[in-house]
């Protein structure tokens, strides 16, 4: 995975939640809490989560083979959307589960400063790997809004990771929040309130991220600045004279594929297309470095002609 995947980052998030699941647990046998226990349940779907991106961004470096000759980019689409469909969805239901049981069923729980301190440290832990996130993310966004670049990375580890770790520390506010309620007033329901609203929070991150990653997945084009740099170095090109259309594709976060039917001179020799083909092939891979993967098409342009 290259630096834009953003593997400092999953590492980085990797390690708190392993240090954090393992103290959520721990509180949670001693408190009896089940905030506490689905926080745990959140940071082991994390840690999940983290793996998957690492193994999907490793497949994703395979050479291409005559049964996938434009490789296997897409690979990091696909282990983003089980992230967002699978592991998130699993830890919403059973938070959600969870709440709503020891809601109906309330009972007491015992030692309450340690899932405080527990959680007072989860929060310093994940603050450390959400900084990284964001600088991660701040090295390529560019002056793009944070939901932009959420709706338009072309890498889904970093948007993933962004909310994931966003996610987690609201979910360790609100699990705080229950958790000291229940402290506080002696009335076990605001520990399962605290529980629901982890489970809702999770269930709106996997929302927002299975419809970012489902674009990813199905195919998205380049954004509008990139094919107008293509779009220039084409019609810089003395033997092309206009784009007839063009069309684009990301076959992985760092590879495009461009296509286009250019119009040339209606009395050029074969020699001279190919000649100018080729300039306009590097004017292209010059200007878009990622624009791995280019088949232009010369036609003669008429007026008339419709465009396919």
């Amino acid at each position: 995975m290259s630096a834009s995947g953003g593997t400092k980052a999953i590492i980085a998030a990797l390690a708190a939640n392993l240090a954090i699941a393992t103290a959520k647990f721990v509180a949670a046998a001693f408190t009896g809490s089940s905030a506490m226990l689905a926080e745990g349940i959140h940071s082991v779907a994390d840690s999940g989560n983290q793996v998957l991106l690492l193994f999907g961004g490793k497949r994703a470096q395979r050479a291409s083979t005559p049964e996938h000759p434009f490789g296997y980019g897409r690979e990091r689409y696909f282990y983003s959307f089980i992230v967002a469909v699978v592991l998130f969805t699993i830890g919403a239901a059973f938070s959600l589960y969870e709440g709503v049981s020891k809601l109906t069923h309330p009972h007491e729980t015992s030692s309450l400063g340690w899932a405080i301190g527990v959680l007072v440290f989860a929060i310093i832990a994940e603050s450390l790997s959400f900084r990284t996130a964001i600088k991660e993310s701040n090295a390529v966004r560019g002056n793009q809004s944070w939901v932009a670049f959420v709706r338009r990375a072309k890498s889904p580890e970093l948007p993933v990771i962004l909310l994931e770790d966003l996610g987690a520390l609201l979910g360790l506010i609100f699990a705080l929040f229950g958790v000291s309620m229940t402290a506080v007033t002696g009335d076990p329901v605001w520990d399962a309130i605290g529980t629901i609203m982890i489970g809702a929070l999770l269930a709106v991150i996997a929302v927002v991220l299975a419809i970012e990653t489902k674009s990813l997945l199905i195919g998205e084009g380049a954004d509008p600045a990139t094919e107008e740099q293509i779009r220039s170095a084409l019609q810089s090109a003395p033997e092309v004279e206009r784009i007839i259309h063009m069309k684009t594709l990301h076959l992985g976060p760092e590879e495009l594929l461009v296509a286009a039917k250019i119009a040339v001179a209606h009395d050029d020799t074969a020699a001279e297309v190919a000649r100018g083909i080729d300039e306009a092939e590097q004017r292209i891979r010059a200007a878009v470095p990622i624009a791995r993967v280019i088949y232009l098409e010369p036609d003669l342009f008429r007026s008339t002609k419709p465009v396919s």
